[in-house]
């Protein structure tokens, strides 16, 4: 019986065509609360970041607030879908390892590229020194132990919080991006959670 309490959880399989597709990005199996929890805020953030951009004394063109309401989107959603259930048990599948971990981190380095692009003047030292950070920090949270994941984790966001405060020059309009950015990755995705479904006890 205790040895049935950690075996590996069933991982449904995606479905086919186009719903497959969905299941492959926010995990096959979500359940409709999951399903509203991703959106509803999703489409709420990419609203208010736009309309938080419009209060502030900026010529913005329509392509940068088209990009401030994507990167609101994806960063709610991101950081909203990668902590369901059902993203755990599909991200921490068998057969997902460090690669695929890293892998998943490093396509993110387009995201800090594009607003060292559009909105810092193309900032190279921003997208060295947060491109540089995001991977040392990824790359040590898979080394650890799993259970000094979390604890590492926590302690290398809390930095990220710290130096956006203290080293970087806020991007106007986008204040919120690094916050959200780290939460996603470092913690939303890489960490190994307990995938519970709706009829588990509290």
């Amino acid at each position: 019986m205790q040895s049935e309490m950690f075996r590996a959880p069933m991982v449904p399989v995606p479905r086919k065509g186009w719903k497959g597709q969905l299941d492959r990005f926010i995990g096959p199996g979500a359940t409709p609360a999951e399903l509203v929890l991703q959106l509803v805020p999703s489409v709420a953030a990419a609203i208010a970041a736009s309309l938080y951009a419009l209060t502030l004394p900026i010529d913005w063109a329509p392509w940068q607030l088209g990009a401030i309401a994507i990167l609101g989107f994806d960063l709610v959603g991101g950081v909203l879908t990668n902590a369901t259930a059902a993203a755990k048990r599909w991200y921490h599948r068998p057969g997902q390892d460090g690669r695929q971990h890293m892998s998943f981190v490093s396509m993110h380095l387009f995201h800090i590229g594009l607003v060292a692009l559009l909105f810092r003047g193309g900032d190279g030292l921003f997208f060295v020194g947060v491109s540089s950070y995001l991977l040392l920090a990824a790359g040590l949270i898979l080394a650890s132990p799993l259970y000094l994941q979390r604890p590492v984790a926590l302690g290398l966001y809390g930095l990220v919080l710290v130096c956006d405060r203290y080293l970087f020059t806020p991007t106007p309009g986008l204040e919120w991006f690094l916050p959200l950015f780290f939460l996603k990755l470092l913690i939303s995705h890489l960490l190994k959670e307990s995938p519970y479904r709706p009829d588990n006890s509290r």
